[in-house]
């Protein structure tokens, strides 16, 4: 068939028109890609630290007194002292100014001497460590120093009194003895979010990995092809598209009488476990089953043939065979369990907990985010760091399913 030289001109513009859009698609998706993944690195990177990992995220206070015969002495200031921080040389204790999450201001404890009164300080807070040692130590605020100055009268210094270490520091050189010390933990960590997280991903995976790899094997290997099993694969797929906050209210309505038969008295982070594990079952069937698709019919009939039955063939040679698929599943289910949030704020509640258990409420990192967001002053800060942290743990555990996924292939193939 001839082609005229108008319809080749044609055929050419619109050839190029649509390798322009497909470039500008592209070249589009990367632009807010890399915006978006700039604004979150530049806003939380600065928190991202150890101690974000490893602090709670409510602060604790506490009311510490000196023992009785302790005095000031005369105290060198450290070499090896952050320039910024302020020393007493009078009490052997060196401040710092710094700045919270919320951006608030901050005194903190950067050094103490050994020998120092601050260093044998005890407890008079209410509760079970009443008048047990509690050393001022080096990341706790300072809200408040009561002292008797020069003159005999009773004053103050701190936090509360909007002091900067500077003057803090003026003030307590001033003192003739300390009677007293209101001091705070750092907080703003996600320590019980982390340990959270960690729960919901190895409960949720026990209870739906092997259900899911079970049922998908007798969809692809066992079931025949009838209306009944069809139906089935229908209702899975559809499964998938059912919104979260769905499972999340099913949750709470049908899976809470189990948790409350093991003692559980309100939302908890075993039924936020149960729901994401029901919501995982059509992923992890589906990924199962494509990746029993892949493996080469030739096998299974190989094994027939030298007289293996069909379960042993299943279980030693299409199953070991599937196994980077599987884990590819594994993967996908992982990265919805840590991004979900609608359906665990119904489950497993809001409350941020510092030591969360099986039956305690508490907040995934995703929940977390939302936590911080939601308040009259929304922590842009720390919701970007944990959405680091979040990105982070996805690439590495993306790496390392890759990694053991070719390690496989390269043993069975």
């Amino acid at each position: 068939m001839n082609v005229t030289k108008k319809q080749q001109r044609q055929r050419t513009l619109k050839d190029a028109f649509l390798n322009g859009l497909t470039a500008f698609s592209s070249m589009l998706s990367v632009l807010v890609l890399t915006i978006l993944l700039g604004y979150v690195f530049s806003k939380g990177i600065g928190l991202v630290n150890v101690d974000l990992l490893r602090n709670q995220y409510w602060s604790k206070s506490a009311i510490v007194a000196v023992e009785e015969g302790t005095q000031s002495g005369t105290f060198e200031r450290p070499e090896d002292l952050p320039k910024e921080a302020v020393w007493s040389e009078k009490w052997g204790i060196a401040l710092i100014d710094a700045v919270s999450h919320e951006k608030q201001a901050l005194v903190l404890v950067e050094r103490v001497d050994e020998n120092s009164v601050f260093a044998a300080t005890v407890d008079t807070s209410a509760g079970p460590n009443q008048g047990k040692s509690y050393p001022v130590v080096p990341g706790l605020q300072v809200q408040k120093i009561d002292f008797t100055d020069q003159q005999g009268n009773a004053n103050f210094t701190g936090m509360l009194a909007s002091e900067t270490a500077e003057e803090m520091v003026h003030a307590l050189d001033q003192a003739v003895s300390i009677r007293s010390v209101f001091i705070k933990t750092p907080g703003g960590g996600i320590r019980g979010s982390l340990i959270a997280t960690l729960y919901l991903i190895f409960v949720s995976l026990l209870f739906a990995l092997p259900i899911g790899v079970a049922s998908a094997v007798y969809l692809n290997e066992i079931a025949k092809k009838n209306r009944f099993n069809g139906l089935i694969r229908s209702g899975i797929e559809t499964l998938t598209g059912v919104p979260s906050i769905v499972y999340g209210l099913m949750g709470v309505s049908v899976l809470f009488p189990i948790t409350a038969a093991f003692g559980a008295t309100t939302t908890n982070i075993l039924l936020g476990s149960l729901t994401l594990a029901i919501i995982l079952l059509p992923t992890i069937i589906r990924s199962t089953e494509e990746a029993l698709l892949v493996v080469p019919q030739s096998l299974r009939d190989a094994s027939l043939s030298l007289g293996a039955s069909e379960t042993q063939t299943i279980f030693k040679i299409t199953l070991p065979c599937a196994i980077p698929g599987i884990l590819t599943g594994v993967l996908l289910s992982i990265g919805r369990i840590i991004g979900e949030s609608a359906a665990l704020i119904y489950t497993m509640g809001t409350f941020i907990n510092d030591s969360p258990s099986l039956l305690s409420q508490g907040t995934s990192l995703a929940v977390h985010i939302w936590s911080v967001m939601s308040g009259e002053q929304p922590n842009f800060e720390l919701a970007c760091a944990i959405s680091i942290l979040i990105l982070v743990f996805v690439l590495i555990l993306n790496l390392t399913v890759k990694l053991i996924s070719r390690r496989l292939n390269k043993a069975w193939y």
